[in-house]
């Protein structure tokens, strides 16, 4: 699920409601244009009255906020995700560099030339699809 904002999250569940603003301003005590300047993220609901939000949404106050607990585990993993990714974008900048500089030294076979870079093509197309996984 993508993140959303508090006024986003609050336009959308009073939406899937059927409700109005004002419908919504109502049940919470304030006027329509608090409701209206909540959805617009130019105020904000009174942190007290978050629970009533939820309640009124029949949602959780965690699931309202959009509270996610990230464990250690999932951190650190996104940690090796990210070194893995670098490390697989060098491998393909420094074969491309590797075989520049030695074919202007004249000190590179045309198989070698080929292999080293799709060493350097294959890292970069690994890494290129596990960006375009993430996205989906």
């Amino acid at each position: 699920m993508k993140k959303q904002t508090l006024g986003m999250m609050i336009s959308s569940l009073r939406k899937e409601k059927g409700m109005t603003q004002l419908e919504l301003a109502e049940k919470m005590g304030v006027t329509d244009k608090a409701v209206s300047k909540w959805e617009r993220d130019l105020s904000f609901p009174d942190i007290n009255s978050i629970p009533k939000l939820a309640e009124i949404f029949d949602v959780s106050v965690d699931d309202l906020m959009q509270v996610k607990t990230e464990t250690k585990e999932n951190m650190s993993k996104n940690k090796v995700d990210e070194i893995v990714d670098t490390a697989l974008k060098g491998i393909g900048i420094a074969m491309g560099i590797a075989v520049t500089v030695l074919s202007v030294l004249g000190e590179l076979e045309t198989n070698t030339a080929f292999i080293m870079l799709g060493i350097g093509l294959s890292s970069i197309s690994i890494s290129l699809l596990k960006d375009k996984k993430e996205e989906k």
